[in-house]
């Protein structure tokens, strides 16, 4: 048995912690929800806070979103793949694009579905990820403004999450000319400069954030209470609000060495060991939880006498040295996890989540 637990009023605290500082420096904000891997029981606690915005970036989530509350705003944060161009119109209220004849079926699309879907354009940045790049992009613009029943809302950018280039003010600087040149070039207004996400709200303590920047797209720092500029927590935040626990199913002392000949394990690596633990013992305990669930590297337990020794893709294997906390069979070890663990083990059909109240 392995299971994870979202703290609702831990949640609740970090929510109210975020708002009250978007609120104060004239941000909007939509929540990023893809982590929670489109569970509706998660979805729902967010949605209890008063959430009016979601953003994903998976259409099956939106789509969930829609069903808890259809008249909630829905983005979908990535750009449209063709073949999904019908759902994106149909559940997505939103969509960050970055392709010309993508957003031209998107019209077509939303002339069918006898509705106007909303775009943001994102422009490059230095990330390389996604973006129309600066050279291209009144260019770009003048063409998407002739399309009918698509409507441009905001200009976007993102950093930090393929190469790690962080925001700064002259970057985002260059992204609230872009969207004045615009502006002034096509007498049109543009709703939202979007170009804040988790990594960017150091900027707004460090008073280096452009006023013309109103639009936020947070994820980490909401659920992980992540300062995720400096990767520290944040000290009046919870980062703590994701828990995961596993229950161990064997536990004795065994050596430290493996005996018989070496090959390589289940994720084919060759593994060395120091030749003076031969001999050597310790109090080792098996997991139910296993590498198909989530990467060791990803979760921390709790207890800081635990080391993990190794895991196979559904058995995790952790020594207790002299098991000084007299573990048992059927107890739960408890762990902490970074983004990617919490993730990986919400998206694991085999993970129970459940709410702590």
């Amino acid at each position: 048995m392995a299971f994870i637990t979202l703290d609702v009023d831990k949640l609740k605290k970090n929510f109210n912690y975020l708002n009250k500082i978007f609120k104060s420096n004239d941000i909007q904000w939509s929540v990023v929800s893809k982590l929670l891997c489109g569970n509706r029981d998660y979805l729902k606690v967010l949605h209890d806070l008063g959430i009016k915005s979601f953003c994903d970036s998976r259409i099956s989530n939106l789509k969930m979103i829609k069903q808890l509350n259809p008249d909630v705003e829905t983005i979908y944060i990535k750009p449209p793949a063709k073949r999904a161009v019908a759902s994106v119109v149909k559940y997505a209220s939103i969509s960050l694009n970055t392709e010309i004849d993508t957003i031209r079926l998107l019209s077509e699309e939303a002339v069918k579905q006898k509705t106007v879907h909303k775009i943001i354009i994102m422009i490059e940045l230095g990330e390389l990820r996604e973006g129309v790049m600066g050279d291209h992009f009144m260019n770009f613009y003048k063409q998407v403004f002739q399309l009918k029943n698509i409507e441009v809302v905001g200009i976007g950018t993102n950093l930090s999450c393929l190469y790690g280039v962080l925001p700064n003010h002259d970057k985002l600087i260059q992204l609230c000319l872009y969207e004045q040149l615009i502006e002034a070039r096509f007498n049109k207004h543009i709703q939202f400069v979007s170009g804040g996400s988790s990594v960017t709200i150091p900027l707004i303590f460090q008073k280096l954030l452009p006023k013309g920047i109103n639009h936020f797209r947070v994820g980490e720092t909401l659920f992980l209470g992540t300062d995720v500029y400096n990767n520290t927590p944040y000290k009046k935040m919870h980062s703590d609000v994701f828990r995961l626990y596993s229950e161990i199913i064997e536990l004795g002392e065994k050596p430290l060495v493996p005996m018989g000949e070496m090959g390589l394990n289940v994720e084919g690596h060759e593994v060395e060991f120091d030749d003076k633990q031969i001999g050597q013992t310790s109090i080792r305990a098996i997991l139910d939880l296993g590498l198909l669930d989530v990467d060791e590297e990803h979760i921390t337990p709790v207890d800081e006498q635990i080391s993990f020794v190794g895991a196979s893709s559904d058995m995790l294997v952790i020594d207790l040295k002299e098991n000084t906390q007299n573990y048992k069979v059927g107890d739960l070890v408890e762990f902490k996890m970074d983004y990617m663990g919490v993730l990986r083990i919400i998206n694991s059909k085999y993970i129970d989540k459940r709410i702590k109240q």
